[in-house]
Order: structure tokens, then C-alpha cells, then sequence
């Protein structure tokens, strides 16, 4: 399925000599709805929703609890109140890291190609609390070992306390069943928190059919504006934990030495929030579900496919991963062994346009365990990104790798 139609909704791509913006993973483009709700705010209604009962306080409120409901029934919540608005991913990780109880000996089960955001948390309480961080090693090609997993949980026994896991790796676009590995944590009477960054913004996800506890994800890739993510968790899991960000309305009354806390969600949204970033993250959800996100995934492997096929006989590179694309999703990244990925990386968009990222995309462990200390490049796709832009991206890649060999 082409989604070509849409690109008209990009301004970024309806300039003359529009970029091939394959850069995705990190943060992608906004349509013009978004950038319209951003502009309304600042224009139309500038003021303080939840606190001021004016005009401008009251269209605010009204248009900030409408995104809450946009962003929940768009993962399947069984509430809004259940929908949490952060800053990004790391945020509600963070979140999660630091709102549960720990105790000396409990242990947190992560995978091998975790981003930052899903491992420097788990590191810090090993380092403030004693818990024990435990990573499950993946197969050869980066897909996950379901045996290794489930060794994993039986050795930590009763003692362990979360699974964490990335549904789909930034690293290499590659998903892991979630559902399965969910059944395994349950049954140890575990919780297990989803990073849904790559997962998201790019195919269907129900969080009542992966039966999963807790759900990051990042709105700024999700053609959403920057500065603003979501975390979803089950009520009674949310209405158990601390905040990270005590103050302002995450109580409802206080006297010099007590406090009486808020309900989820005003108890995690302390301080006056982004009014503009939470009603253009609304438009952006809304702008998402008025699409097949299936189809929209199977788009991705399908440019993933041109991508991988034009490279791959090159000498010199390596692509991280199962050699199948469709295992990939959208992401295509390059170990570029001898070569300079990030002058590779700027000679593409000087000389055609093609933007793309170079470096160790915060996945710096997985490349230290192997030695790849230049990182990779990676090209991303999204549902506005065409045929033409994965041949170009092909095109210009393997001049550029010639003209470096």
C-alpha cells in the first residue's frame, strides 16, 4: 500500500527538491495539523488548563483531557486515566525505574540490544539498591532466544521483580514476541514494562492483547511534536507508584508536613505542562488513526526490502540483523567496518538529499560487547517515505562507499 498521498500533509516535503528523510528512528517530520494545533495554542488560547477556569483555561482543559482519550483508545487502554503524558520514552522508563519499590536482591531481566533509556535506569538501581541486572543474550543475528529468556526467569525465581524489554530495537528494527515472553514473566509473578519507542509509531499495538503491565513510548516519533512521550500502566499498578515529579497538582491538598495525592494521571504531571506539545500530540495520535497501522508497517518492510537488496553484495559492509528485511521492519543499519559512517553519513545528504543517522544510535553496549566503536549507519523508514527514496538512498550509498573504498 502507498501512502504517497499523505505527503502533501508534510511542509518539510512539499518544498522544492524535497529531502529523502530516512532518519525516522530518531524523530519524524510533522504534518501540518500538528504544526496547526502548536500555532492555535500560542494564538487562539494561550492559557493554563486543569488550574484556570477562564475561557482560554477551560478550551485548554477540554482539548488536553480529548488528546488523553485520542492517545488511550489508540493503544487500547481501558481508560485515560491510565494514559500518562511525559517528555519522551526515557521519561516514562525513568518513571517506571523510580515509582516501584525495590529491595536488595530483586531482579530486573532486560535484552542485549536495549537503548540507553532501557538499561542506565536498571544500572542505577543496581548501583543504589542492590538489585541484580540480568541480560538475556540474543541469537547470532539479533533475534531473540526464547530459551535463553526462559533460563533467565527460572534462575532468578522468585526473586525476580520486572522484565524490561524493547518491542522493537532501535538498533536493528527487529521485534520480539512479546506475548510469548509475557506469558513466561506472569507466570513468575513478575511485571514486565514495554519500550514501545519503535513499536508504536509503526504498527498496531494493543496493550490488552500483549497483556503487558506498562508501556513507554516516544510522540515526537510518532509525527508528534518534540519534548513529548506517553507512559500507559495498568490502574492499580499506577495508583501504587511514587512520582517522579512531586509538586503542583499531583496532590490535592497539603499543610506544612502532609500531602493528600492526586489520582493518576495529574499525580506524574507535575508543573505547568506543555499545553501546546499535549494538544498537538492529540492531533498527531488522531493523524495516525485514521490509518491502517498494519499496513503502514508493512510499507516499511517493503522499502526495507529495496534498501537491503541494493547494498547488500557491497564489500565492506555488514547489515545488523536477520538478512531477511521483513524481520527488520523499517530499519536498515550498516556496520561499516573500515569505512567512516558519519562522513558517509553527510556525504549522503550533501550530495543527494538522503538523510540518514551515523553513530551508536544509544545502543553503545551492544556495540562495545562487539567492538564496533564507530557505531553504524541507519536509514528508517516511515509511512511518507516512497520507492524513490529507498532508491536514492541506495543509489547515492553504494557511490559513497565506491568513492571511500
Amino acid at each position: 500500500m502507498s501512502f504517497s498521498h499523505l505527503r502533501s500533509d508534510f511542509p518539510t516535503l512539499c518544498q522544492e527538491n524535497p529531502p529523502a528523510y530516512l532518519d525516522n528512528a530518531c524523530v519524524t517530520l510533522k504534518p501540518q495539523q500538528v504544526i496547526d494545533s502548536i500555532s492555535d495554542y500560542y494564538s487562539k488560547y494561550p492559557g493554563c488548563g486543569g488550574r484556570s477556569v477562564h475561557r482560554y483555561g477551560t478550551q485548554v482543559s477540554r482539548l488536553v483531557q480529548q488528546s488523553r482519550k485520542t492517545v488511550a483508545d489508540f493503544i487500547n487502554a481501558n481508560s485515560p486515566n491510565e494514559m500518562i503524558f511525559t517528555r519522551n520514552a526515557t521519561h516514562s522508563l525513568n518513571q517506571i525505574a523510580k515509582g516501584l519499590s525495590w529491595e536488595k536482591g530483586d531482579v530486573i531481566i532486560t535484552g542485549d540490544r536495549e537503548h540507553n533509556s532501557n538499561l542506565v535506569p536498571w544500572i542505577q538501581l543496581k548501583q543504589e539498591f542492590g538489585i541484580e541486572h540480568r541480560v538475556v543474550k540474543s541469537n547470532p543475528d539479533n533475534s531473540f532466544n526464547m530459551e535463553n529468556f526462559e533460563d533467565a526467569c527460572s534462575d532468578a525465581g522468585d526473586k525476580l521483580k520486572l522484565v524490561s524489554m524493547s518491542h522493537v530495537g532501535n538498533l536493528d528494527g527487529v521485534k520480539i514476541p512479546i506475548k510469548e515472553i509475557t506469558k513466561v514473566t506472569h507466570e513468575h509473578n513478575a511485571l514486565i514494562s514495554v519500550d514501545g519507542a519503535q513499536s508504536t509509531p509503526h504498527m498496531k499495538v494493543d496493550v490488552q492483547e500483549l497483556d503487558i503491565d506498562f508501556l513507554s513510548f516516544s510522540i515526537h516519533k510518532m509525527c508528534g511534536p518534540s519534548g513529548m512521550g506517553g507512559l500507559w500502566g495498568r490502574t492499580e499498578l499506577l495508583e501504587n507508584m511514587r512520582t517522579i515529579q512531586a509538586g503542583g497538582q499531583t496532590v490535592t491538598s497539603t499543610t506544612y508536613d502532609s500531602l493528600e495525592w492526586a489520582k493518576p494521571p495529574s499525580k506524574f504531571e507535575g508543573g505547568l505542562g506543555n499545553f501546546a506539545g499535549l494538544i498537538a500530540s492529540g492531533s498527531a495520535i488522531d493523524y495516525l488513526s485514521k490509518l491502517d497501522m498494519n499496513a503502514v508497517h508493512e510499507h516499511e518492510i517493503s522499502l526495507n526490502r529495496i534498501m537491503t537488496n541494493g547494498i547488500k553484495h557491497l564489500n565492506g559492509i555488514e547489515i545488523i540483523g536477520p538478512e531477511n528485511p521483513e524481520m527488520r521492519s523499517g530499519i536498515c543499519s550498516i556496520l561499516m567496518n573500515q569505512l567512516p559512517a558519519h562522513d558517509i553519513a553527510i556525504l549522503l545528504d550533501e550530495a543527494a538529499g538522503v538523510m540518514v543517522r551515523s553513530g551508536q544510535h544509544c545502543v553503545h553496549s551492544w556495540f562495545n560487547d562487539r567492538g564496533h566503536k564507530d557505531g553504524s549507519l541507519r536509514a528508517s523508514a516511515y509511512l511518507y517515505n516512497t520507492e524513490d527514496d529507498a532508491k536514492l538512498f541506495v543509489d547515492t550509498f553504494c557511490e559513497a562507499v565506491e568513492a571511500f573504498s
